[in-house]
């Protein structure tokens, strides 16, 4: 039987084997596990991307007060919610600001060009850890 090889990046390949059922599983688990860390990379992104927006909103006017910033995350939030409902709560919206605000230049490192990443579960505990957050 001949080996597959689809593309080396995806670490999609199939080593055939008599097994049909073990072939298509090994197949199926290792597609699931490489769309995970691809939706693990993007929710990281976004969420870097959504706290570095806040970021430059709460700074463009520095004549407004301090509570401006949480302003900003309870009307963005509650505009956010309506649209895609739950996962833009004001928590996690300020979870994203500090996110981006610890980690600025995070996809300037070489861990965050690497594809192997911690998942945003492993930020948002890191979060708690140095800020006490909920």
């Amino acid at each position: 039987m001949e080996d597959i090889k689809i593309n080396e990046d995806e670490l999609l390949d199939l080593k055939m084997s008599d097994d049909l059922l073990g072939d298509v599983c090994r197949v199926i688990d290792v597609a699931q596990e490489v769309a995970y860390r691809a939706v693990n990379v993007a929710l990281i992104k976004r969420n870097w991307l959504i706290g570095y927006r806040i970021a430059t909103e709460e700074f463009k006017d520095k004549t407004r007060s301090e509570n401006y910033g949480l302003s900003i995350i309870k009307n963005l939030s509650k505009e956010l919610s309506k649209k895609y409902g739950n996962g833009f709560s004001k928590t996690n919206l300020y979870n994203y600001y500090m996110f981006y605000k610890l980690y600025e230049n995070i996809f300037q490192t070489v861990c965050g060009k690497s594809s192997i990443m911690l998942l945003w579960l492993h930020y948002r505990c890191l979060l708690k850890v140095m800020f006490g957050m909920t």
